[in-house]
């Protein structure tokens, strides 16, 4: 008896989680797209503009937004959780159409676009991640895991697979540190004859960078290569070994011009290009096809795969921009309206040509 009310209650049990379930799912297909807040602006907000790749993403976003007819609000939060929270206000006080935002960390960032939700403006997540799912709209993000373990292995190349190393990390309150770091010991944990002496945080930026390596040189003035969380600090670690009088294996991440200007000139190893640009022009043509048909038709978690950039390919590079045929998109782009008006100004000498003849 007792078998047989178990039975039925396990029963019951299954049957009430299966409806929990199914109702889950109908709520979050039932959800209706947010409309915006009534306004044509597009907020676009991102970390210091200081940094190359973050004005990459703030220009290409504004302009891309521009294109497509709305008025554009541009802002850096600084990598400032409370002042990223007063932009998201003064978004939400404009009646903003919708926001693009490479955000200022995982967790503090879920409040402010839970806020945005509720008042009807979509949020559309660049670069980084935030750890909730079904509050923005598109989290487009770099394929960091893929993009550090393709240059980690070029680097290993290039060490020779042996000797002393050191690592620069990146924020800690950015998920893309982590991964990217995991990502490059996934491939060197491989060679027990490379050895880390040093393991510092230099939280993206370059002077912090050029301090850290400096003291690591003089701790390890046999160190025989650098791995960096971006590019920022590997030109800051380059600078330093520079000053050093040393001419060691340095990657990084990203695909800056100027990361890539230190690897044509031989000293940097290489860096892993994040598509910038792309991912800026992804998310507004995703938030204005969002807004017109209430679907962008896509994931919310969408990776843009990243690009091994080295002495090899490093001049289809530009403006974090890469072109097979070594024309970087910006570039052709201009040469496309330039053969456009050539031909304009051709058809419009022989239509003269034509009218002096009758």
């Amino acid at each position: 008896m007792k078998k047989r009310i178990l039975s039925i209650m396990l029963g019951a049990a299954m049957v009430v989680s299966t409806m929990a379930g199914s109702m889950s799912v109908m709520a979050a297909e039932a959800e209706e797209p947010l409309k915006g807040g009534g306004s044509n602006i597009i907020y676009v907000i991102t970390p210091s503009v200081s940094n190359p790749f973050f004005k990459t993403e703030a220009d290409v976003a504004s302009a891309k937004a521009e294109e497509l007819g709305y008025e554009v609000k541009a802002a850096s939060h600084d990598d400032d959780p409370t002042k990223q929270t007063e932009l998201f206000d003064s978004a939400i006080a404009d009646k903003a159409a919708a926001i693009i935002c490479d955000n200022a960390g995982a967790d503090a960032t879920i409040e402010a676009v839970k806020k945005a939700k509720e008042a009807g403006i979509p949020t559309f997540l660049i670069d980084r991640e935030i750890n909730e799912d079904g509050v923005a709209i598109s989290q487009i993000v770099a394929n960091n895991y893929q993009g550090a373990k393709a240059i980690a292995e070029v680097w290993v190349e290039a060490m020779g697979e042996e000797g002393k190393y050191a690592e620069l990390l990146g924020k800690e309150s950015d998920t893309n540190a982590g991964v990217r770091s995991s990502a490059f010991h996934e491939v060197i944990d491989q060679y027990p004859d490379l050895e880390m002496v040093a393991q510092q945080t230099a939280n993206w930026e370059k002077t912090e960078a050029f301090d850290k390596v400096e003291a690591i040189l003089q701790a390890n003035p046999d160190l025989d290569g650098i791995i960096c969380g971006n590019d920022t600090m590997l030109e800051g670690a380059v600078a330093a070994c520079d000053a050093a009088g040393l001419t060691i294996p340095i990657i990084g991440v990203d695909g800056s011009d100027e990361a890539a200007a230190l690897i044509k000139a031989g000293k940097a190893t290489g860096t892993a290009l994040q598509q910038a640009a792309l991912i800026a022009q992804m998310a507004v043509e995703q938030a204005d096809k969002y807004l017109k048909e209430g679907s962008t038709g896509l994931d919310e978690k969408q990776l843009v795969d990243c690009i091994a950039i080295t002495a090899e390919n490093v001049d289809n590079l530009s403006a974090f921009n890469y072109s097979e045929d070594g024309v970087a998109a910006d570039d052709a782009a201009a040469e496309d309206t330039a053969a456009e008006d050539g031909a304009a100004d051709e058809a419009a000498a022989d239509d003269a040509a034509d009218e002096a003849a009758e």
